[in-house]
């Protein structure tokens, strides 16, 4: 009997994966752990592998699907052997989300100064949107089957609806009609909007699903305040000339791994604000695991530095390139993706002065660290130009108080002002 091959949970928050690319096609022989197809996580891309050995009988997924965990993705056999549903997927089909071919309607015109009549929304169970745009194609919710929870009906059970089915009929003696032949968009292709203003529609990647998800999590549900702190970088701008001099051909320390480490030792003298929202109760973390934020094409992840507090700079420069580089290319593996106590997010290389962080739930703070601009400042009576960084902290309050968040925040400042402390 066919060894079904299942869409497996790649990372520990995935609920569905899009096949990529299959790197097996049906009819190859396969072993026991060899790469099938590369999956597009809610984090990364990875390798669905095979869990038998045999012939790759028949696959299931185009490339380009979006398949939920737990679902069969492809079949495999000995040679000869037929699966349920004979015929590949792969030739001929139209992966999830992807434009496929113009088709060609008659569509019925309505005669000249008659309307259809409007959807009486009002007496069935139905989101505000699936109401408004039932108001505006004319469409009776009372004959659309509801998908929601307790059958509301919401906007995806109107995009199923065909052109003509579910259509209010004005009452009185139907209105002559004529036909037009006109060519209508695939689902998921670029569409003309009213008024000849074009427009294009793009499907969700797993990752933008994900940060979507993340952000109703957090913004909404986790009570966050701010708070602001301004560093003199000067000496350690100093410290970072005097540590990349000679270091030509080599890697060089940059104030991202200064900042890093002298985060994480903060966060050793500061325990409170390394820790997690565990519902019932506080988890304080002796260990400090920073996750420092990386923008990728299509969202945002944040790998992890581990034991960041025991770390020298060097290893420090060294661990945030190699991620920041594997995170780009989407090769990140789970665990150097999760666990993160504490995260970093840097958008000062963009010119940002100061703007504040969503906090990555369950953890209690973010650290938003802005630009390093020269700034006129007061010094011992005098008016001077320093370099100075702006950094801003998201707290959650049922974890942190203003009080402790503040008492952080002056002690990393400290040690960006005084590198000799971080010794």
């Amino acid at each position: 009997m066919a060894t079904k091959v299942f869409m497996e949970a790649l990372s520990p928050t995935m609920e569905e994966g899009r096949v990529v690319k299959w790197t097996r096609r049906e009819g190859d022989a396969v072993k026991t752990g060899e790469t099938l197809a590369e999956v597009e996580t809610d984090k990364a891309v990875m390798e669905l592998v095979a869990r038998a050995d045999g012939q790759l009988l028949k696959i299931a997924a185009a490339e380009g699907a979006t398949v939920p965990v737990g679902a069969v993705v492809a079949y495999i056999g000995v040679p000869g052997e037929v699966v349920a549903g004979t015929g590949s997927t792969e030739q001929g089909a139209v992966p999830t989300g992807a434009p496929g071919p113009a088709v060609t309607r008659e569509v019925p015109l309505p005669a000249p100064g008659s309307l259809v009549a409007p959807a009486d929304a009002t007496r069935v169970k139905a989101s505000p949107l699936a109401k408004r745009i039932a108001r505006e194609q004319g469409v009776d919710l009372k004959l659309v089957s509801g998908s929601g929870p307790g059958g509301r009906v919401v906007r995806k059970d109107l995009d199923a609806v065909g052109s003509r089915e579910h259509r209010a009929v004005p009452s009185g003696p139907p209105p002559a009609v004529e036909h037009q032949r006109v060519l209508l968009p695939a689902p998921g292709a670029p569409g003309v909007a009213v008024g000849g203003e074009g427009y294009d529609d793009l499907p969700l990647t797993q990752i933008r699903k994900t940060i979507a998800r993340r952000l109703v999590t957090s913004l909404g549900p986790v009570p966050h305040f701010f708070l602001t702190a301004e560093a003199d970088m000067e000496r350690a701008a100093e410290a970072r000339e005097a540590l990349n001099r000679g270091r030509e051909g080599e890697a060089r320390v940059s104030f991202n791994d200064i900042i890093i480490k002298a985060t994480a030792l903060a966060l050793t003298r500061h325990p409170a604000c390394n820790a997690w929202f565990q519902e019932d109760h506080i988890r304080r973390w002796r260990d400090v695991h920073i996750g420092m934020a990386v923008a990728i094409e299509d969202g945002l992840i944040t790998p992890v530095i581990r034991h960041a507090d025991r770390r020298s700079l060097a290893e420090i420069g060294a661990a945030a390139r190699e991620l920041a580089e594997r995170a780009r290319s989407r090769r990140l593996k789970p665990e150097e993706y999760t666990g993160a106590t504490f995260s970093i997010s840097n958008l000062g290389m963009f010119g940002i002065d100061q703007f504040t962080a969503v906090i990555n739930p369950p953890e209690a703070a973010i650290l938003a660290v802005g630009s390093i601009t020269p700034k006129p400042v007061a010094l011992e009576g005098q008016m001077t130009v320093r370099r100075r960084l702006r950094l801003t902290l998201s707290c959650d309050h049922r974890v942190i108080d203003g009080a402790t968040g503040a008492a952080f925040l002056q002690t990393l400042t400290g040690m960006l002002e005084n590198p000799l402390a971080m010794l």
